[in-house]
């Protein structure tokens, strides 16, 4: 941005008309939050279009990790793994590529009782669900934010991708990689 690098370019996500939307905490910088190094002024969200330009959507948010979109391209979920703010952000996306009306799709502190983990990875399926890493696991929630479930695996959870058939999710877990058969399909299969 402005001829400055970026902190630590972590999630991303492609758009069916090739722009990549992409999250930039700061967890690849030896001090994080208040290293030294760090150029930009924020933890951004930003987009880069099919052109090569690149622009700035959400420089609001903490710690933005995970990435995804909605099947028909409108919304923009951010998984926000701030242990203060532990929450997956969703963002109306105009025709342009711009994002809008940022707000909570979802706040995981209530199931922190449920085990480590805060919102890291994200993924979601062709139906609209999220799958997003989260207390005690990959919590699972509706197009419209409703909790429907977790994916237990007891421990910090970081990623989740769809892959094989689409129907299969696998997930990093501390030291497991875990494999689980749903009866969905994630986008692009």
């Amino acid at each position: 941005v402005a001829g400055k690098p970026f902190s630590s370019p972590n999630d991303l996500v492609v758009a069916r008309h090739g722009a990549i939307y992409f999250t930039d905490p700061p967890y690849g910088l030896t001090k994080t939050f208040e290293d030294p190094g760090r150029e930009i002024g924020w933890n951004g969200v930003y987009r880069l279009a099919p052109d090569g330009r690149v622009s700035v959507l959400v420089k609001d948010l903490r710690a933005p990790n995970g990435i995804g979109l909605s099947p028909d391209g409108r919304t923009l979920y951010i998984g926000q793994s701030d242990p203060a703010r532990p929450v997956v952000m969703a963002y109306d996306l105009a025709k342009d590529g711009s994002a809008s009306n940022g707000r909570v799709f979802f706040d995981t502190s209530p199931l922190r009782k449920n085990g480590p983990g805060g919102p890291d990875g994200l993924k979601v399926d062709r139906e609209g669900n999220v799958f997003t890493t989260g207390p005690g696991g990959v919590l699972v929630l509706t197009p419209k934010g409703e909790y429907l479930g977790t994916i237990v695996t007891g421990v910090p959870t970081a990623n989740c991708a769809f892959g094989e058939d689409g129907s299969t999710l696998y997930i990093t877990a501390n030291d497991k990689l875990c494999r689980v058969r749903t009866t969905t399909k994630g986008q692009g299969f």
